[in-house]
């Protein structure tokens, strides 16, 4: 018996010891934390229960069948994160440089099936070099499996990707199909191929950082949602993120002690939105004062700000937020914006988040470089997301509500469940002065340049008095109500207690066509 206890105590540390010591303390330099600290700290304490620490990979060619560490350089498990129930791996940079094998993927999958069939959520901490090179085909074919249950699992469960060290090649495509990408600034990047290889086939000198780091990605691409300033702030958030959302699809997410903002914030709001139509100005100055306080959770906040998206609460409710923000490109909806957009809602709708959709936008951003990138398939991925959701959606026109951009911003026509209106709101086809030009362009052409400037002035004022304003709408049952910005907050809440047993049938299909 003491035999068999030496062995597995031995072995159990070998399993701990990772890489060993002189690999483990080089990580710790770089100020990153070992595999097995980031799932302490993700988890509860005491709560994390490991799977899978004697596997080794079976591969025998370069040398790889005389360095076989317990683990194989991932490490598996479920436990608790604040009382629910989740699980969880942590690649293993100090072991191969956490490079995938078969036996590292198969770890991963096996935890993922677990997630999947328990209906958990499941959060990576990826700090890969990418595909195992001694172990070729299978390797990638390892990749494959991940990829596989990555989409299984899409909708199913919340998937939350940590990138906390450099992520190259196949590394990178699970972290994506994911619904969440938290990138620690510093020691976190993701890329296809690395400076190296870049260098080597255009010439150009780029660094890890400026390629594939956390600012590049999250201002850039808008490949990560969030970025963080460490390993345990990357943590910290994957945590604070998992705190809304419900276990599976299956689940209501979960509720907090409501809490209001103070009692002048709805009488400030009146003055938040400038009376001019033009004048910009921050709707995070509305969400606050709309919101529980401290709830909102922005998500992608550096790119597309002209979109604000981000979880919050409302009356302890968790809800997903979408909203134009004017002190950017006029609250324009652009190609990133409606992806951005679009993406967010999608995930909310699967999830069971109720959304909450502030409008002020002006319309689609004009323009040769947005109309040959796509905009009209990139703007229908935002519409198709609307029409697609039936989680409760409820609405709220500040302003400007213009166009196509109207209808795209989760309008009645979508589906909307509760539309309310400012008084502020102008609703219409265009603006006045666009408007005025089409519809009375012979008589200014008539007028000749002496009375030209006063007839538009003329005409755009009666033109805003008559149409630029809810009341067309309401008339029409497209707004439910006109209110004043002191009542939103307690109409909202009112709205979604009612709505949240909302039920709504779809025709049967396989899936539709998004337009990607």
């Amino acid at each position: 018996m003491t035999d068999a206890v030496d062995r597995w105590e031995a072995l159990r540390q070998r399993a701990r010891e990772g890489g060993g010591a002189e690999r483990v303390k080089k990580h710790r330099a770089a100020g990153k934390l070992t595999a097995r600290e980031r799932l302490e700290a993700l988890f509860d304490p005491g709560t994390f229960s490991e799977l899978d620490p004697f596997v080794v990979h079976r591969a025998t060619s370069f040398g790889l069948a005389e360095r076989k560490v317990p683990g194989d350089g991932v490490v598996t498990g479920f436990g608790a994160i604040d009382g629910r129930p989740a699980c969880a791996f942590a690649q293993d940079a100090t072991v191969f440089g956490g490079a995938l094998g078969e036996a590292h993927a198969m770890k991963i999958v096996k935890v993922m099936e677990t997630a999947r069939k328990v209906g958990v959520p499941i959060v990576g901490l990826d700090d890969s070099g990418g595909a195992r090179i001694q172990e070729g085909v299978q390797s990638l074919g390892g990749y494959g499996e991940v990829f596989f249950r990555n989409v299984l699992l899409s909708g199913v469960v919340p998937q939350i990707s940590l990138i906390l060290g450099p992520c190259a090649g196949g590394a990178v495509y699970s972290p994506a199909i994911t619904d969440f990408v938290v990138i620690a600034r510093g020691s976190g990047q993701m890329f296809i191929t690395g400076p190296d290889v870049v260098r080597a086939v255009t010439g150009e000198e780029v660094t890890m950082e400026a390629l594939g780091g956390a600012d590049a990605h999250a201002e850039l691409s808008g490949v990560s949602h969030f970025t963080s300033a460490s390993d345990r702030d990357a943590i910290a958030l994957a945590r604070r993120l998992l705190g809304y959302l419900p276990l599976n699809n299956l689940e209501d997410p979960p509720r907090a002690e409501p809490a209001a903002p103070p009692e002048s914030a709805a009488q400030e709001l009146a003055q938040v939105v400038p009376e001019a139509a033009n004048a910009p100005y921050d709707v995070h100055a509305v969400l606050d004062r709309v919101l529980d306080p401290g709830t909102f959770l922005e998500v992608q906040e550096a790119w597309a700000r002209n979109l604000v998206v981000g979880l919050a609460r409302l009356d302890g409710r968790s809800v997903g937020v979408v909203a134009n923000n004017p002190a950017h490109l006029a609250g324009t909806l652009d190609i990133v914006a409606s992806t951005k957009g679009a993406r967010f809602v999608r995930f909310c709708d699967a999830f069971n988040l109720p959304l909450l959709t502030f409008v002020d936008v002006p319309g689609f951003l004009p323009g040769v470089a947005q109309e040959h990138g796509g905009i009209i398939r990139h703007g229908a991925k935002l519409l198709y997301a609307y029409a697609e959701a039936t989680v409760p959606m409820l609405t709220v026109i500040l302003r400007k509500a213009y166009g196509g951009a109207y209808d795209v911003m989760c309008s009645k026509h979508l589906g909307a469940d509760l539309n309310v209106a400012w008084p502020t709101a102008e609703i219409a086809v265009m603006g006045a002065e666009g408007a005025v030009g089409i519809l009375f362009r012979r008589e200014l052409e008539a007028a000749g340049d002496g009375g030209r400037a006063a007839l538009q002035d003329r005409l755009t004022g009666e033109y805003r008095r008559e149409f630029l304003n809810p009341y067309l709408a309401a008339e029409r049952g497209y707004v439910d109500d006109v209110i004043a910005p002191a009542e939103t907050r307690a109409r909202l809440v009112a709205g979604l207690a009612l709505l949240a047993t909302k039920r709504d049938d779809r025709p049967a299909r396989k899936h539709g066509n998004v337009p990607l």
